[in-house]
This record gives C-alpha cells, structure tokens and sequence, in this order.
C-alpha cells in the first residue's frame, strides 16, 4: 500500500516513509521485495532473458556442395538513378543476400523492390547460377514468407513442378531476433562496408550497380575464412572461393602444368582429388575447430522459463505500459536440451518469441 500511495517509489524511499511510522525487521529486504513484485515497476523496467549460446546448427558444420543450405536476407535501401546524364531521377533498389551456411559464401543480387514477385526472380537467377538449394533460412518478412507461400500454391497445383522443387525446405527465425540469422547479417554488415566506401555519395544507374554488386561478392568470396597459419610456406589462405571455383577469385591463378610435362590423366585426376581433399581437411580441421569458440552467453542470465509462466512480451515499436502480457504454451529446446523460443498465448492469439522478447513476472497463478 505505501509502495502504490508514493506512486511506485524505489526501496529507499519506500523504508524511510515506512520507518516515520513503524519499524520493520528486515526493512531493506521487504522493500526490495516489494518493488520487485509490483506488476507495473516490473513492466517499466523489464528484464529479458538470455540463455547460454546454443551449438552451431548442422547446416554449419557439414559440408557437401556450396549453398546447398543458404541463408537469405535483404540489405538497403540504396538509390538508384533511372538513367545516366543530368535531370535523372533517383529511385529505390534493395540488395537480396545469399549466403552460404557451411562456407560463408556470398551471393549479391540487385532487385528493383521488396515484392514477392522481385525476390523470386532473385531467387530464380540464384538458383541457375548456384544450383538448387535443399535448405533456406531468413527472418518471417513479408517478403519471404510471401514467396513461400507463392511456391507453395505453385507445388500444390502442379504435379510435375513438386517432384521437382519438393526438396527446397523454407525456415523461418523467430520475429525481433535477428541473433538467431547471425550469419546472413554478418553478410549483410559486410556488403555495406564495402558498398559506402565505394560509392560515397554517388548514385549509380541499375546496370553499374549490379556491376558493382558482382566485384563486391568476388571480395568478399576471397575473404580468408581461418588466420594464415605460422609456417612460412603456407601462402594461399583458404577462402569460400575454394570452394566456388577451387581458387580464389581476385588472386591471379597458378600457372597451368605444361603440355611436355609427361603426366597421365589419371595422375591428373589424382592430383585434383587431392586439392579438394585437402581444403576439405582445412574446412574441417581449422574453420570447425574455430567455429566452437563461444565468446559471450557463456551462462543463462535467469533462471529458465516454464509452461504456464505469465510473462510480458517486449515489442519495440511500442512503449512498454502497451506491452501485451501473456501465458507460456510451450518451450521449443535446441539439441543442447536449452530452450530458446516459445510459444505464448495474448489476447491477439498464439505468437512466438526468443527468449530475448519475453520478460519474466515475478508471479505465477
């Protein structure tokens, strides 16, 4: 009551005001404790919970063609001109980035806007170019899940079509957590380092861009993917390059083994193998090893939550008063048994949110 009657005040305030009348044992305690379980203080000063870093997915840790498993995600906007020379009008354009999940290989392609329809077309000249992928990962933007649904009525009414593309599965990270795609907005952050150094304030017509666009991939796909090691001889760092084409894009090429060189195809064809084979032992020996190198969330921040926990659910776009308050349906674990994302029950129906959107109430009933 003197908590609510001196309008939410701290524990201080509260035990001095509580001492002009009484004289509590344990004072400091109970005050604290009482403004921890106040509702609305607990709303404006909302903790989120942060679990321990989960293992890498398996996408990331095996290997068996370039962008078999791809994330996606957009990057922009930039401005376009509609034409060269003077009295050119600027434009919107957006970057769709493609990425590689085992060996961080980047894919650029211009589109004209955010619409389904401009982003399968993306998706169509990656796939020609890239081959097929079995897995895509992005965030549940209109966009994506727009042109999953696209396809999927696609499949759905056509027979041949589904035999064909049944393979390609859609996975969608959870709203407000971009941590979850980490690996595409590493991709992303990259793109735009080289993009704002490059153009400055310039504005490049569609064709210059994409252009552009094309030399930034090739930097980016020549990126050593592990430090040069300490052996002298060890010159050539491994890049996603290796992968894409068996050397890297911007260095110059090793020369090629002369005609008079007295050498079988079947020793060339070894030699070869041998190539592959030892990028492989690189990928799996170095990149791996240095994947599992957990630098933060190192320990979960609270105690974990459970089904039935009444909780808040932090929405950025809006203050923290409307806030909608919600009940625990049910915990999804990763494979180290630790949940990260629920489902959670409001008064707007079942949404799902990482941990790093729900605040915990210090009540349970």
């Amino acid at each position: 009551m003197f908590h609510i009657t001196l309008k939410h005040a701290g524990p201080l305030l509260l035990l001095a005001s509580i001492r002009h009348h009484y004289w509590p044992i344990g004072g400091r305690n109970l005050a604290k404790k009482t403004c921890h379980q106040c509702i609305k203080c607990c709303r404006i000063k909302a903790n989120t919970l942060q679990p321990v870093m989960g293992n890498l997915p398996e996408q990331r840790l095996h290997l068996e063609f370039p962008f078999l498993d791809t994330g996606i995600d957009y990057a922009g906007p930039i401005m376009i001109a509609d034409r060269k020379g003077r009295g050119c009008k600027l434009v919107k354009s957006f970057i769709c980035v493609c990425v590689c999940l085992a060996t961080r290989a980047v894919h650029l392609e211009l589109v004209s806007d955010m619409t389904k329809e401009a982003f399968l077309a993306a998706l169509s000249r990656f796939i020609a170019r890239r081959g097929k992928p079995r897995n895509i990962f992005s965030d549940n933007g209109t966009t994506f899940v727009g042109a999953f649904n696209e396809l999927a009525r696609f499949l759905s009414q056509d027979l041949e079509l589904r035999n064909f593309d049944s393979s390609i599965k859609f996975s969608f990270i959870p709203a407000y957590t971009p941590h979850f795609g980490g690996i595409w907005e590493s991709a992303v952050k990259s793109t735009k380092y080289h993009l704002k150094r490059t153009l400055g304030l310039t504005n490049l017509t569609f064709e210059e861009m994409a252009t552009c666009l094309t030399q930034i991939e090739a930097i980016l796909n020549s990126r050593p993917l592990t430090p040069l090691s300490d052996d002298p001889s060890d010159l050539t760092p491994l890049t996603p390059a290796h992968f894409l084409i068996g050397r890297s894009v911007i260095f110059a090429p090793h020369p090629q083994v002369p005609d008079s060189t007295n050498i079988t195809s079947l020793q060339r064809f070894r030699r070869i193998e041998y190539l592959k084979q030892h990028f492989w032992k690189r990928f799996s020996q170095e990149y791996i090893s240095w994947l599992q190198q957990k630098s933060k969330w190192c320990k979960t921040s609270a105690e974990p939550l459970k089904v039935g926990d009444l909780v808040i659910v932090k929405e950025p776009s809006s203050s923290p008063l409307l806030w909608p308050l919600g009940r625990i349906l049910q915990l999804y674990s990763g494979s180290d048994d630790i949940g990260r994302v629920a489902d959670i029950y409001t008064r707007r129906g079942v949404i799902r949110r990482a941990f790093n959107t729900i605040c915990p109430l210090p009540i349970n009933y």
